[in-house]
């Protein structure tokens, strides 16, 4: 049944919406050529998203044709603006947006763990107000037709923790701080001409990194999560896949080789949490003889942290350390300390010898990286064995510190142990992709909605 006019015309318009997101600015002569509509239905629809407020000229382009320059559209940014947060245990961070993702206004503010959970809730929901009052004042002046410009129109939340797939709300668990259940509530309270969304933080990165990073050419793969806890994100054919009770990838649980005990389901210690933490990380740094020391000089800065609360100063130790032994190794190798004959076929620290001209604390780091790497491979095989990714993105905050040196470690150990073909690869956005997946989540929603013109 062929559609009606009006289903028609609604198809043709966000169909060119989505190709000036896409592409940028365009003129009508290219949305004919892109869409493979006719000419008058490009004017047609051209026509309807100006009167709409969607898009406006901005510009001229000669296109190299005889008469006058052709306009030039493009989608007006300023028609709402997007919010995104990144709760953690330590803080909130928060970025403003216009349609476009350009950002407005961005800030964070740490919260203590002695914070009770009012003046918790209340220090978040005071940055994001005024975040989004910083946004309005740089935002384009209102214009008509719309009715409500440059208002917050949706609001992205990346949280620890799982989400009830019936409701879309953050379900109580244990560890986690009260005010973060209750941060949703008082956001929708205090802003409730916005649309508010909650998603699992691990979530967010994943979809970030499949939008802008390191899994951009792949539609399935999983992202695992190193950080305080440990989490993995699985993308099915394009889709994020959360599972009948939204728990989908909590591999803190598996029980794996190497542990005293077995996870219970009311705590993880036992399983591969006990093994990958940021707890068991650092006291195996500790064991191989790694220490700090230096760490500093070779810190990232705190913008790579994603401009969360806490700098690398705060830190988690595992994070430190991590970066700290990376550090080691990389300078080692570009300054030749280690060479051809103290390396393995495999690529791993030869324990028999050829270690001439390596400093003990490079050795150090050789061994904790491989001893890391051996843990890490464990929750990876796991996952590989049922899902078959073809991928697997390391990410979260020990993820990021091992980068591609912890990452190359892992595919050679995967590869020995699974007979299916799968890349390790190290997350490309550093400490900002929860707050970019949150923002892109946002974006949909606010688009879906505002990319349906009336009639």
């Amino acid at each position: 049944m062929p559609a009606s006019p009006s289903t028609a015309r609604a198809i043709n318009d966000r169909l060119a919406l989505r190709l000036l997101q896409q592409e940028g600015p365009l003129t009508a002569g290219q949305l004919k050529q892109l869409t493979g509509l006719s000419r008058p239905s490009v004017a047609d629809l051209v026509e309807r998203l100006t009167a709409a407020g969607l898009i406006e000229v901005v510009g001229e382009s000669g296109e190299q044709r005889r008469g006058p320059n052709a306009k030039v559209y493009g989608i007006v940014a300023d028609r709402a603006h997007l919010a995104a947060l990144d709760v953690r245990t330590e803080g909130v961070s928060v970025v403003v947006s216009d349609l476009l993702g350009r950002v407005l206004a961005e800030a964070s503010v740490p919260i203590g763990d002695d914070t009770g959970t009012g003046p918790a809730v209340e220090q978040a929901v005071t940055l994001v107000e005024r975040a989004v009052k910083e946004a309005g004042t740089l935002a384009a002046p209102p214009r008509a037709p719309a009715q409500e410009w440059g208002r917050l129109h949706t609001v992205g939340i990346g949280a620890p923790g799982l989400i009830d797939p019936a409701d879309g709300e953050l379900r109580d668990s244990s560890g986690l701080p009260e005010w973060h259940r209750r941060l949703v509530a008082v956001l929708q309270e205090r802003l409730p001409d916005a649309r508010v969304n909650v998603e699992n933080e691990t979530n967010l990165a994943a979809l970030a990194e499949m939008r802008d990073g390191a899994a951009r050419d792949r539609d399935t793969f999983v992202l695992l999560w190193l950080g305080m806890g440990i989490g993995a994100a699985v993308v099915l054919d394009g889709r994020l896949r959360r599972g009948a009770s939204g728990g989908t990838g909590e591999l803190g649980f598996l029980p794996v080789p190497g542990t005293t005990g077995l996870p219970s389901a009311t705590d993880c210690e036992g399983g591969f949490h006990s093994l990958a933490g940021a707890a068991a990380i650092a006291a195996l740094a500790v064991e191989h003889g790694v220490t700090e020391s230096g760490a500093a000089a070779i810190a990232t800065p705190a913008a790579e942290h994603g401009g969360t609360a806490s700098g690398a100063a705060d830190e988690p130790r595992a994070v430190r350390l991590v970066r700290a032994a990376v550090g080691r190794v990389t300078g080692a190798a570009g300054e030749d300390l280690v060479g051809a004959s103290g390396r393995d076929v495999d690529g791993d620290v030869d324990r028999t010898g050829g270690t001439d001209h390596a400093t003990a604390d490079v050795e150090a780091a050789h061994r904790f990286l491989d001893a890391l790497a051996d843990r890490v491979v464990l929750g990876v095989a796991a996952v590989v064995s049922v899902l078959d990714p073809g991928c697997v993105v390391l990410a979260g905050e020990v993820g990021r510190a091992g980068g591609d040196e912890l990452a190359a470690r892992v595919h050679r150990r995967l590869a020995r142990m699974s007979p299916l073909p799968t890349e390790v690869r190290a997350s490309s956005l550093g400490g900002g992709a929860v707050l970019r997946g949150a923002l892109l989540t946002a974006r949909d929603r606010a688009q879906e909605e505002l990319f349906a013109p009336g009639e």
